[in-house]
């Protein structure tokens, strides 16, 4: 009986062991992906390759706007929201239409973070009408609000992306979107 018992304590910590290990690393850290994105990056991945996205909703995923960049490379913008808090989300797919890899991500993440990895901190957007400029929102411990971790965008790869702003005025409807390397387009506003 006392080795019974003695086995069932063993078992039962083994299994404690691999429950906890499997509940850890993620250091308390919320993740500011959106939902709707099936591949996640985590924050200061900069090394690793985001995966080709596949979309998992059954809803068919609307284009606002089309922006050119090089060498192939296009950002489509699937929405421009308006969030509880006062934020503004930019959501889309970085898409490299090219025949080879595009490793020139550098610019994306704009003049303020250039120590903290690869991003997308260099997108802006302008309100033309307030005349005033908005940047990407950065935590407490100065990491954008954005997609992180793009090094590379092989060719025919598909990375979804993400940029959260502070909201413009309420009567503010549209705005003109940029992202270093690419066209900027004019962008409307929904919610």
């Amino acid at each position: 009986m006392a080795k019974v018992r003695a086995g069932m304590a063993a078992a039962g910590a083994v299994v404690m062991v691999v429950t906890l290990a499997g509940c850890g690393g993620d250091d308390g850290k919320k993740s500011n992906e959106p939902q709707k994105a099936s591949t996640s990056q985590p924050q200061g991945a900069g090394s690793q390759k985001p995966g080709t996205s596949t979309s998992q909703s059954s809803e068919p995923t609307e284009v606002i706007a089309t922006l050119n960049g090089q060498a192939g490379v296009i950002l489509a913008i699937n929405s421009v929201k308006r969030d509880q808090g006062g934020f503004l989300t930019v959501t889309g797919q970085i898409k490299n239409t090219g025949s080879a890899t595009y490793n020139d991500t550098a610019a994306w993440r704009g003049i303020e973070l250039k120590g903290t990895g690869e991003s997308v901190a260099g997108a802006t957007l302008v309100d033309k009408v307030g005349k005033k400029r908005y940047y990407v929102l950065r935590d407490t411990e100065s990491r954008c609000l954005c997609t992180t971790g793009v090094s590379s965008v092989d060719a025919g790869q598909t990375i979804p992306f993400f940029a959260q702003f502070p909201a413009p005025p309420a009567a503010t409807s549209e705005m003109e979107f940029s992202l270093p390397t690419f066209a900027t387009a004019t962008v409307k506003i929904s919610g």
